[in-house]
């Protein structure tokens, strides 16, 4: 048996999905709340395998009582309830420990499997969502790998980027029209700057970091092919 507590500041809502839910065999409703406080409260006295919470409820957001019945009522699991497909909102419930973020617009069976998915331990997000969420993903992991190099010239990332293709500071030079000794002082500077002893070091942390994703050259094949038979 699932025990479900349903948390929404509107009443019709809660008994339509107290409705939905006690149909399905092996779910039952435990509690209702129509505030964050109260489905905090609750969760707190009655312990329920699965929280279905409003996102957006006066006082206490649905986001904030997410999070503070996630800390506190151990292995209960929360699906956030949204109106609206919103980005912010979306990764603020995934940050406070959501296990499941649905649309209200969705299928009666979508959100019935959405709660038995997650109260079997997976999680489960409404499909509009998923890119959203790829995207945000994406977007933090440039942004980590920026901040890698956040202490490097942009002459200084250019240099490490051709040394992580294993080009020579020859190679180098002539490929940034520099000259030997300069390109010399940045490749000692650039492991200064990153903590690393040698250029193979500093080659497997640009590649660790994805500078690809930092750094490009155009014609990057050519170049490197005219560059080793140099």
């Amino acid at each position: 048996m699932v025990r479900i507590l349903i948390a929404d500041d509107h009443a019709v809502v809660r008994a339509g999905l107290k409705a939905l839910l006690e149909g399905r065999d092996g779910f039952r409703v435990i509690a209702e709340a129509g505030t964050g406080e109260e489905a905090v409260n609750k969760a707190q006295e009655y312990h329920p395998d699965v929280a279905v919470l409003d996102i957006r409820m006066p006082g206490l957001s649905g986001i904030d009582a997410c999070r503070q019945i996630v800390q506190t009522v151990e292995g209960c699991r929360v699906v956030m309830l949204t109106s609206y497909a919103e980005d912010e909102l979306l990764l603020a419930a995934i940050d406070a420990g959501a296990s499941g973020y649905v649309l209200k617009r969705i299928g009666s069976d979508e959100l019935l499997h959405a709660v038995e998915r997650v109260s079997q331990g997976e999680g489960t997000l409404d499909p509009t969502m998923t890119q959203t969420v790829f995207e945000k993903v994406r977007e933090a992991n440039r942004a980590e790998d920026a901040s890698a190099f956040s202490d490097l010239t942009q002459q200084e990332l250019a240099v490490l980027a051709l040394v992580s293709r294993g080009l020579t500071n020859r190679q180098i030079a002539m490929r940034l029209f520099l000259g030997e000794g300069t390109v010399r002082n940045y490749v000692s500077s650039v492991l200064s700057k990153i903590n690393v002893s040698n250029r193979a070091e500093a080659a497997i942390y640009a590649v660790k970091h994805n500078i690809n994703r930092v750094v490009h050259f155009d014609d990057d094949d050519d170049a490197q092919k005219r560059d080793s038979a140099t």
